[in-house]
């Protein structure tokens, strides 16, 4: 079997592993509330409502990695970022540097294939308010552990201090060497580790994006500068 096959297999593995997982009780409850009570804009439909996996190129060289699933976003379509409006910055710009096939992601069989990269989160489940713990961080952290460690990516775009702080532990408990002290969170920071290059964005959450603290030219040098990088 080819490498990138073997990949594919253990990533699929993790994935099984991952829809299944009930181990945060308060994000099962609220997951499964959301998926019951569907917003009015989307009466009718049948929500995904259990936790998300990672997807994308299993011969990835660049990883991206987000706070959560949105609870009427990733939480009904069941792929992250799809079919939310941060979803939307996301795949524009990914699709503008030259790693998702289209701009735009409204549903799981809506034709998106991500190009030489994978998009993940922090933790799997929609958490209330958008905001899950610090346990429930930790309780999920294993997966991206374990995915980190198939795709051993030269880049890791982070979106948000959340991600960035779960980024970093993963690649602790990855034993890959760390600078110190660990370099402060902002848009566009760069952090050289033994392993991949971290470079960080700020989220594109409406809360940046409508008040222009995150700009599409902004996010665009982000993917940019990681896919130089990754092309090395």
């Amino acid at each position: 079997m080819s490498r990138s096959g073997t990949r594919a297999g253990a990533l699929a593995a993790i994935t099984a592993e991952v829809v299944d997982c009930r181990r945060c009780p308060r994000l099962v409850a609220w997951r499964e509330e959301v998926a019951a009570n569907p917003r009015s804009s989307y009466r009718g439909e049948v929500y995904w409502g259990r936790p998300i996996p990672g997807f994308g190129d299993p011969s990835a060289r660049v990883v991206v990695v987000g706070l959560a699933p949105a609870a009427h976003g990733g939480n009904r379509t069941g792929r992250i970022f799809t079919g939310d409006r941060s979803g939307d910055w996301l795949f524009r710009s990914m699709h503008r540097a030259g790693l998702a096939n289209q701009p735009h992601s409204v549903s799981v069989d809506d034709g998106l294939t991500l190009r030489g990269a994978w998009v993940t989160a922090a933790v799997r489940c929609a958490p209330p308010a958008n905001k899950p713990t610090i346990e429930e961080r930790d309780t999920c952290a294993p997966y991206l552990v374990r995915e980190l460690a198939v795709l051993q990516p030269a880049v890791i775009v982070v979106l948000g201090s959340f991600a960035y702080e779960a980024v970093w532990r993963t690649l602790r408990d990855l034993a890959i060497d760390l600078p110190a002290p660990r370099p402060k969170f902002g848009h566009a920071v760069e952090v050289e580790t033994s392993g991949p290059t971290i470079v960080c964005s700020f989220h594109p959450s409406q809360q940046n994006t409508f008040t222009g603290r995150l700009t599409e030219a902004m996010l665009d040098a982000v993917f940019l500068r990681a896919r130089a990088l990754a092309a090395g």
